[in-house]
């Protein structure tokens, strides 16, 4: 049985969390119809970069809660629309629907001093940072060669053929302190 070349639509946990972390640090659109991602940016942002599977890998400890994340913010972003009297889109998740200027008032909301999920919150954007300055869930040298926008974006140096990177010329342009007399070649004591 052949595949259909119809992709399959993305469900409510993956289009309100590429929401999120589109308005955490924003991308563009990978495609004109794209409604996670606002596209108030050029280049990738955190969804391009990896957010998802960020969050989804069993050392940050979120994936268990993604599914109750992902209703609360929806649950947030229905009050936001009702408050602020947007209409209601059925096509797509609540937070997803909204215009990225209001996915971000609710963010401002949710993080604020004095809310009482704020460190939900903060530690949900501190994962789409996450995969966005760091690539966590791809070894650094295949992130590279696979042009992650964030690692990229800052300029992260290559490694060197081998795989290793070195720093032939140091940061402050001198050597911050002699080398141990026992220091072998890669750098490891005896």
């Amino acid at each position: 049985m052949e595949e259909s070349s119809v992709e399959r639509a993305p469900d409510v946990r993956t289009l309100t969390l590429e929401a999120f972390a589109d308005t955490v640090i924003p991308g563009e659109k990978r495609w004109p119809g794209d409604r996670a991602i606002a596209g108030v940016s050029t280049g990738g942002g955190s969804v391009q970069a990896g957010a998802l599977a960020v969050l989804e890998m069993p050392e940050g400890g979120m994936a268990p809660a993604l599914d109750d994340v992902v209703a609360a913010l929806n649950i947030h972003a229905e009050h936001h629309r009702d408050r602020v009297g947007l209409p209601t889109d059925e096509e797509v998740p609540p937070f997803t629907a909204l215009p990225w200027a209001d996915r971000t008032a609710v963010l401002n909301e949710l993080t604020a001093v004095g809310h009482p999920e704020k460190e939900l919150w903060t530690g949900l954007a501190l994962f789409c940072y996450m995969a966005f300055d760091t690539g966590a869930h791809l070894p650094t040298a295949e992130a590279l060669a696979e042009g992650h926008p964030g690692l990229t974006l800052m300029r992260f140096e290559t490694p060197d053929a081998d795989g290793l990177w070195r720093f032939p010329d140091y940061s402050y342009r001198r050597p911050l302190s002699k080398l141990h007399p026992d220091t072998l070649e890669n750098g490891s004591l005896k």
